[in-house]
């Protein structure tokens, strides 16, 4: 073949582009930049394909550069999609590399500011567990085996802990497959694998609720318990929200004689993305009128201004009262009240409890024109659950 470009010429060329012979060309920018270009024809189709800079790779290097390209393209090799192959299995085999620990701490790092603070330590107390056993190995290198002799110990002493300690195990090997650090099925997963090798001891329960008919006595004691807990509590039951929603609660979503809580804090609203609008019955518009307004929550923790209230706090004040029930089963209490008392349509009843709606539309429809019949059952409820009386009084820190 006969070239025609001198090193001379590749020094001095002025914009454009200079052809050396057999699809070889030099490509001169106007800032005076140069770069080799492969030039060949497949299906028809003419492809441009970069060689490198011309200021790293000289006349030389890229001639012959050329010519293996030119051989893989006699042999029916794509030298586009082969330097991609070559490109793809190099990034594989970087990121073979990850272990199992820099593969926890980047999905934690990404994660985490949509975690509460509680939620984020669980999740670092799972890894540090499983870390001996897993934390230096390759992604890539963990198989079944090693899943289970990293949770069968966990699953043994506590199996809610273990069961969830494989599923962060499992988001963290999709994220490491997703990133193609790895390749295969997930050794975490539960459904059609580890379920035919962990024995699940869960037995199928409800939450235990307070007997309706119990309820206004338990809210009379209720009341007269001190701390910002027994408040919450009772606020729970009066709204029938969930124990995540009314200790998140702040003052900002409260207007007039409804609670708006963003989708986010929601079970059902971090699926389709809507709030939970809350009536307020008239005997839990009292009880916050007493509250004083310190901070943002509604129910600040007395160790930690500032803070929301902990998770348990209103489960041991259900405890310290000696009701055997649970705070969720509390909420069952009021459906059973409604559906045993009332006449509102269950999907009235549904809605007052948050529960999610299946189609959209009618979800979106339900939400508008459903509101005055939800206000009224709360009220109703409001008014059965402290037996007529309004909830007031003076808020008194829990001591230590």
């Amino acid at each position: 073949m006969q070239h025609k470009l001198t090193k001379l010429q590749v020094t001095h060329a002025k914009t454009g582009r200079y052809c050396d012979g057999g699809g070889l060309w030099l490509q001169v920018n106007a800032g005076g930049s140069r770069s080799w270009l492969l030039r060949y024809q497949l299906n028809g189709r003419a492809r441009w394909m970069g060689l490198g800079s011309a200021a790293v790779v000289t006349l030389a290097d890229v001639r012959e550069r050329a010519r293996l390209e030119r051989l893989r393209l006699f042999d029916g090799i794509d030298p586009l999609q082969a330097r991609r192959g070559r490109e793809a299995e190099q990034r594989r085999t970087e990121a073979s590399k990850i272990t199992f620990r820099e593969a926890a701490q980047a999905v934690i790092g990404a994660r985490e500011s949509d975690w509460n603070a509680e939620h984020a330590r669980q999740w670092r107390a799972s890894i540090a567990e499983v870390d001996p056993i897993l934390g230096t190995l390759p992604v890539e290198a963990i198989d079944t085996p090693l899943v289970l002799k990293a949770i069968e110990p966990i699953w043994r002493r506590a199996q809610t802990t273990g069961d969830r300690t494989r599923q962060r195990i499992e988001v963290i090997l999709d994220w490491a497959t997703t990133r193609g650090a790895r390749q295969g099925d997930n050794p975490a997963r539960w459904k059609g694998h580890l379920e035919h090798v962990l024995k699940d001891n869960h037995k199928k329960t409800h939450h235990k609720a307070l007997p309706y008919a119990e309820l206004p006595a338990f809210m009379a004691a209720l009341q007269a318990r001190e701390g910002i807990a027994s408040r919450a509590l009772q606020f729970a039951i009066l709204t029938a929200c969930r124990t995540g929603e009314v200790l998140g609660a702040r003052w900002a979503e409260i207007d007039g004689d409804i609670l708006t809580i963003p989708p986010e804090r929601t079970k059902t609203g971090k699926r389709t993305g809507s709030p939970h609008v809350v009536p307020l019955p008239p005997p839990a518009r009292k009880l916050l009128e007493a509250l004083p307004r310190a901070g943002e929550f509604v129910f600040e923790s007395p160790e930690h201004p500032g803070r929301r209230m902990e998770r348990h706090a209103m489960a041991d004040a259900l405890k310290a009262t000696g009701v055997s029930a649970t705070v969720h089963g509390c909420r069952s209490c009021f459906s059973d009240w409604a559906a045993d008392n009332t006449a509102y349509p269950q999907e009235v009843r549904e809605m007052c409890l948050g529960h999610s709606i299946p189609n959209k539309v009618e979800a979106a429809y339900r939400r508008g024109t459903l509101l005055g019949k939800r206000k009224r059952l709360m009220s109703e409820w409001g008014r059965f659950a402290t037996g007529g009386s309004a909830l007031t009084g003076k808020v008194i820190a829990i001591r230590r």
